[in-house]
């Protein structure tokens, strides 16, 4: 592997040069995306019926195959042999939990409580999606920005496994005991550890083993050098396309409840634009705080402001049902945060030049490259 020596500026513009056609125009291929899932949803009678109702247990099997496919190329990219080097990271690891499962659920709790008052339903959803936390999307966003992959796998991980565990007890926690501590309104909610356990083997179980595996085998028989230079860039494109399909078929799944609706939307809408501004930033500073260099600072702040949307419009439904207001606020909560994300994907590179101290660093072309 050779190594360049660049400055921060050029380094952020090579960057950004690398983006295949696709990746630079994926903000309007995901607006393209969004509005052909409300087109379908309104003018397709039965469509989100139909869609809703072909299911492997509580899991949609449209959204499950869209995911499944933009995972898993992302997954078999990760360089497995290095992840030890992340779990030594104490740093990284605690900061991450910090974020994920302390600040970023208690700021979403006073942020619905503040802008939703008067709107149950919806904030409620909105406090399961700050309890959702992301597993998914985030390695789309975090790979875009050239961020470290093994890094955002391993945490990825992370949350996975403590949304098994923690995910019912933190509901439990945000939306009866401390609303009633604070002698706020509760709400009675029983969420199926099922539905989460399934979500997460589904959406990141079965991709992670299969890009461990794809790995594993692949360098074994046809070399490192292949698998980078010429197997990875053929399947890299499949995540983008996956990522766009599931966007059609989830906005196609709430396309007349979203129309219908454009003022409640805006009113959720608005707290998640500031928690993910928040949440992003303060991942961002953090890490720069930490020294812990603009790759895995991209990443902590990216999955601490991404949420795993698909799960939190699973357990919506499962516990309220498909047309509640909770299921809304979950899907609102995609309607924002894609369009949001590709955003801090740009202000990402642009913010590398301040962790560099304006001093020439060295960068690794293929390491850094998103296709």
């Amino acid at each position: 592997m050779t190594t360049e020596t660049t400055t921060p500026a050029q380094a952020r513009d090579s960057a950004m040069a690398r983006l295949s056609t696709l990746d630079r125009w994926l903000p309007a291929w995901i607006l393209a995306a969004m509005a052909l899932g409300l087109l379908l949803g309104r003018l397709v009678p039965g469509l989100a019926g139909a869609l809703d109702s072909v299911k492997i247990g509580s899991v949609s099997l449209p959204i499950a195959i869209g995911l499944l496919v933009m995972m898993y190329p992302v997954l078999a990219k990760v360089r497995y042999r290095e992840v030890g080097h992340v779990v030594q990271d104490r740093r990284l690891v605690i900061t991450s939990l910090v974020l994920n499962w302390v600040a970023a659920p208690a700021f979403m709790f006073v942020l619905a409580w503040a802008f939703l008052p008067d709107l149950p339903e919806y904030r409620t959803g909105l406090i399961i999606v700050g309890l959702a936390r992301c597993i998914a999307m985030v390695l789309i966003w975090n790979d875009l920005a050239c961020g470290d992959r093994e890094a955002a796998a391993v945490l990825v991980a992370i949350n996975s496994v403590f949304q098994v565990i923690a995910f019912g007890a933190l509901g439990w926690f945000y939306l009866q005991l401390l609303p009633s501590w604070l002698g706020l309104p509760t709400t009675s909610a029983e969420f199926s550890i099922l539905t989460i356990t399934g979500s997460v083997l589904v959406f990141l179980g079965i991709p992670l083993l299969a890009g461990f595996l794809t790995r594993t085998y692949g360098e074994r028989a046809k070399g490192t050098d292949w698998y980078e230079n010429t197997f990875l860039p053929k399947i890299g494109p499949f995540a983008l396309y996956g990522l766009l399909f599931t966007i059609v078929v989830l906005f196609a799944l709430q396309g007349n409840t979203i129309v219908a609706r454009p003022l409640d939307v805006a009113r959720i809408a608005l707290p998640l634009l500031i928690y993910f501004a928040v949440t992003f930033t303060a991942g961002m500073l953090l890490g720069r705080g930490l020294r812990l260099g603009y790759r895995r600072s991209t990443t902590l702040a990216f999955t601490a402001a991404g949420n795993n949307f698909e799960l939190a419009i699973a357990v919506a439904i499962a516990t309220f049902g498909v047309t509640s207001g909770q299921a809304l606020a979950g899907v609102v909560g995609p309607l924002i945060e894609v369009p949001v994300l590709v955003g801090l994907v740009y202000v990402s590179l642009f913010a590398r030049r301040w962790f560099t101290d304006a001093r020439p660093v060295a960068v690794a072309p293929e390491k850094e490259s998103v296709r």
